[in-house]
């Protein structure tokens, strides 16, 4: 694929590059990573610079004991990078796993720092892009401090169907999956639905959970009592 068959396939990237210097058009590559694909390790030397043009990805940090813990999830158009080089770092300081199918477009990291030394358009679309992540996380950090676990299990399977556009349905995702996710123990995470089931706010089909239409009234009955009760 070329870079003008991508710009025709993803045209909000025509205004990322409108001022590309001309020499980049020789020096660029990109690759299509299938679903449950690493982009990038934590910890690896970072030595390139990359658009993630089409597909969803997830930022996970990991830990030495093996835990993961799902920073956010970015959605097109986003960056692979950006963060270790703007802070002039060598190493990355998460790992980069694809959700689904992800073409990203690559510079080398020299001429990614060449390009927004020079192309003030593009380095304020890329700080607006890590502000916004940013603020997004400053923003809900105080949830996991703040909330019972019954929360924020129920505001994540809510929220959820919300983005899949449905009233109800199977949440097809693992204890493992929501564990990571949500950023509460797997046992913490099972006692949870077990109290949930309980009163009857959520099911499980085939071990998967499950909310009725009625059940997600509920949940947003409950989210919205709890968020009152905080202020």
């Amino acid at each position: 694929m070329t870079l003008e068959e991508l710009c025709a396939r993803v045209p909000e990237l025509n205004n990322y590059l409108k001022f590309m210097p001309q020499e980049l058009n020789e020096r660029y590559w990109i690759h299509t990573y299938p679903e449950g694909t690493i982009i990038h390790q934590k910890d690896e030397l970072l030595e390139y610079f990359g658009i993630v043009c089409e597909g969803s990805h997830r930022v996970i940090n990991e830990f030495e004991n093996g835990n993961v813990y799902m920073i956010e999830r970015n959605d097109p158009i986003d960056f692979v990078g950006e963060v270790t080089i703007l802070a002039e770092k060598e190493r990355t300081s998460v790992t980069i796993e694809t959700l689904t199918e992800c073409t990203v477009l690559y510079f080398s990291r020299k001429d990614f720092e060449n390009w927004i030394a020079h192309d003030i358009h593009f380095l304020r679309l890329v700080s607006r892009k890590v502000a916004y992540k940013l603020y997004r996380s400053s923003y809900n950090r105080g949830s996991k401090l703040f909330y019972p676990p019954q929360y924020l299990l129920l505001d994540y399977l809510v929220k959820y169907l919300n983005e899949v556009k449905k009233q109800s349905g199977i949440i097809p995702k693992t204890r493992q999956q929501l564990y990571e996710e949500i950023g509460i123990s797997v046992k913490t995470l099972n006692r949870t639905i077990q109290k949930l089931k309980a009163e009857e706010l959520v099911s499980t089909v085939k071990g998967k959970l499950y909310l009725s239409t009625e059940q997600v009234q509920a949940a947003r009955d409950y989210l919205e009592e709890k968020r009152h009760m905080s202020k």
